[in-house]
């Protein structure tokens, strides 16, 4: 009953190359690149049995060993996160109940999103794949309209069923609302947390499938799954306090130094 994490790192991004290797600087003052700081996030995950960042770029590798990680190497072809995964296992010849996709791009993400994730999956045995999703609060919906407003690819929303299985995921801001919020005051707005837990036979079964349209739209992973008719299970997490933020964009930077500030995140 084992948990693999996977780190998938590529220098080759098309909205902001060697973003990876990008220097974050915490609440002290030291800078981490970005790789890093999501490997000790990893780190910090109770009931991980193992960590691995995968990559396919040397310069990753390199700077991911010297910080003392577990590096395995993958294909250049790899188009996303999930097919990385699905590599690496693969490579390492890992057998795991659990795999974790940890985004390279979301060194705010708690050790309880990740750890809820698992149980989340493991309480759903007819689930193959399960995301987090956490209720945006004014603040957060205003950050991600003008994302959007700015013409900038920010961050994911989510939609589900009854059932907490996605109905869609979009880079624009869904469902739609036209009310304004407070700051602090709960949205009807779910953020996507970019990680994913899989069992072996589903990320397996997604490296053999083609990029479906939708996926190729958006520039979403998760949609290959939904295109293809397999349930992604939403789980919803709790903030905690904690402010959530990835970084997907240049001006990304500032906003998140000073969330790891507030934070006390060194």
């Amino acid at each position: 009953m084992s948990v693999l994490i996977v780190i998938p790192a590529r220098y080759a991004s098309t909205r902001y190359p060697g973003k990876p290797l990008v220097a974050l600087q915490g609440a002290t003052g030291q800078r981490k690149s970005l790789v890093q700081r999501s490997w000790e996030a990893a780190m910090q995950v109770q009931g991980a049995d193992r960590v691995v960042v995968a990559t396919d770029d040397d310069r990753i590798a390199d700077a991911a060993t010297a910080f003392g990680a577990e590096v395995v190497m993958t294909a250049t072809t790899c188009q996303n996160g999930t097919e990385r995964c699905a590599e690496a296992v693969a490579n390492l010849a890992a057998e795991a109940e659990i795999v974790v996709n940890l985004q390279g791009d979301a060194p705010l993400t708690p050790a309880w999103f990740v750890e809820d994730l698992v149980s989340g999956l493991r309480a759903a045995p007819q689930s193959g794949v399960a995301t987090p999703v956490l209720r945006t609060d004014g603040a957060t919906l205003n950050a991600l309209r003008a994302d959007r407003q700015a013409g900038r690819v920010g961050g994911t929303t989510a939609v589900f069923g009854a059932d907490h299985n996605a109905l869609y995921f979009s880079k624009e801001v869904i469902p739609f609302t036209g009310g304004s919020y407070a700051d602090g005051e709960d949205t009807p707005v779910f953020h996507h947390v970019g990680v994913y837990a899989y069992r072996p036979d589903a990320l397996a079964a997604y490296a053999g499938w083609p990029m479906g349209a939708l996926e190729r739209l958006e520039g979403l992973e998760q949609l290959r799954f939904l295109e293809r008719g397999i349930p992604v299970l939403c789980v919803e997490v709790e903030a905690r306090g904690r402010q959530f933020w990835e970084l997907n964009n240049p001006e990304d930077v500032p906003r998140i130094e000073a969330m790891m500030v507030q934070i006390g995140l060194t």
